[in-house]
């Protein structure tokens, strides 16, 4: 297994401040948070998961159109949260696409980063069953799985954590480039895997193309009347060849072109 150096991919990555046109990713700051969640929150408008608690039975028999200022507002906080501990990037004159990556080691669930990005104000706003759902279940579930499916690499991995693309910019390849801009890095340096939870059947064909691997399912409310599936998927360690312009996994597997 090639050495990990996820602090140099992590400085690299972080610096690289590219230009502002319409088909290059850009590392986003603060000043791009609010632009940043409404893509994520429009992409997001019809995903079970990101209704999971918000869609309860004690929200006064709310509409997901009600909902709509409480998921803009969460996805807000969970924005702030990665340009503080993480890596946002977006793509698109209007930040129409937007990926929220986590670099190894780091996570948005320290009290410092849950304080200053204003994610606390979700426990006075979401109902008792949302908050049960939200930090009884939902957060600990993910962190679990991605441990378990991981194993000993989980502190080498990047985690992308959210990928979106407004409805009306789909079909322009942006969802390739804002993975491949960290993965082709990663891969540059050494390799290392990168993680994710696919919230709906559609997208895992998508993620296939791009190096990532089917490896489990989870269920969230395995026990209430619509559980709410995610499938977890794991992109290996790769390498670039430059002899065969192929990117080889470093468990021994070749997956894709360059």
């Amino acid at each position: 297994m090639a050495t990990m150096t996820s602090i140099s991919w992590t400085t690299t990555i972080f610096s690289e401040k590219l230009s502002y046109r319409n088909d290059n990713v850009q590392v986003c700051g603060m000043e791009d948070y609010k632009a940043c969640a409404r893509t994520l929150a429009e992409a997001f408008y019809d995903d079970d998961v990101a209704f999971y608690f918000l869609d309860v039975p004690d929200n006064g028999g709310k509409t997901r159109a009600d909902l709509w200022p409480l998921h803009l507002e969460i996805l807000e906080y969970i924005v702030c949260a990665h340009i503080h501990n993480g890596l946002v990037l977006s793509i698109g004159e209007n930040h129409e696409g937007v990926a929220l990556w986590m670099p190894p080691g780091k996570n948005m669930d320290d009290w410092f980063t849950i304080f200053r990005t204003g994610m606390w104000r979700l426990w006075f706003k979401l109902t008792t069953e949302g908050k049960r759902r939200y930090f009884g279940e939902f957060m600990d579930v993910l962190h679990q799985t991605k441990i378990n499916a991981l194993g000993e690499t989980d502190k080498h991995a990047w985690y992308l954590v959210y990928i979106g693309v407004t409805p009306s910019a789909r079909g322009r390849g942006y969802a390739r480039k804002l993975i491949e801009h960290v993965t082709s890095q990663v891969d540059a340096k050494g390799g290392a895997p990168c993680y994710l939870e696919s919230s709906h059947t559609r997208n895992v064909p998508m993620y296939q193309r791009y190096g990532f691997i089917k490896h489990s399912r989870v269920l969230l409310g395995p026990d209430s009347e619509k559980p709410v599936p995610l499938d977890i998927m794991i992109r290996p360690p790769m390498i670039y060849n430059e002899k065969t312009g192929r990117r080889i996994s470093t468990v021994g597997r070749k997956l894709g072109s360059s």
